[in-house]
């Protein structure tokens, strides 16, 4: 598996893992979905420790194609706001799932991008989720006030988010954003800041497969 730098315009591909380093120096990890590679063993993880609490620097994005996609993920909640959703409820339909909280600086950096893919997406039916992993309502609600951010966070305080996605993510992967297909299998996560175009065309590949 590679790692080399991605182009912003460049369509990514969909068939197998395809790894890309968007950081100005090449990043050697083992990025893998399922049993076959611990995700301990992701190298961005190593980024998080508790000194700094996030991953610094641009994404690696990986891709899995259609036929090589794992169990569909089961997670159900409530939004800041108390509303309870559940995501075997949005199935047919991508679903975008991002890792964040207020204080990490490549979350705010990336929070305008994410809230352009949702206004050009949501109605193609595409759905977004944030994933607030340290804070109190207030300060999520706060953030999402600064950023201007329309669709919801739900506060993963008892850590089932993160237990859903762990097949998915390394530990402490924050910010990491996952991308959904209709089926709820995951088939794109950027772990580490994820760049607005690129997040474009991973949401692209999967509205394609629809087609």
């Amino acid at each position: 598996m590679s790692t080399r730098p991605a182009s912003r315009s460049a369509r990514l591909p969909r068939a197998g893992w395809r790894g890309r380093a968007l950081t100005a120096a090449v990043l050697t990890a083992a990025l893998a979905l399922g049993a076959a590679c611990s995700p301990a063993s992701d190298g961005l993880a190593e980024q998080a420790g508790e000194d700094k609490g996030y991953i610094a620097g641009a994404g690696v994005i990986t891709q899995l194609g259609p036929s090589e996609r794992g169990e569909p993920i089961d997670l159900a909640g409530e939004y800041t706001d108390g509303e309870p959703f559940d995501l075997q409820e949005w199935r047919g339909a991508p679903v975008v799932i991002n890792l964040w909280y207020a204080a990490c600086p490549p979350c705010r950096t990336e929070a305008p991008g994410l809230q352009a893919n949702y206004e050009e997406f949501q109605n193609d039916g595409v759905r977004f989720l944030g994933v607030n992993v340290r804070d109190e309502a207030p300060t999520a609600e706060a953030f999402h006030r600064t950023f201007e951010l329309t669709y919801q966070s739900m506060l993963d305080r008892d850590g089932a988010a993160v237990s859903a996605l762990s097949n998915v993510l390394p530990p402490q992967a924050t910010p990491s954003t996952v991308v959904l297909d209709a089926e709820g299998r995951a088939a794109a996560r950027v772990v580490g800041e994820v760049d607005e175009s690129t997040l474009r065309a991973l949401i692209s590949d999967v509205l394609a497969e629809q087609s």
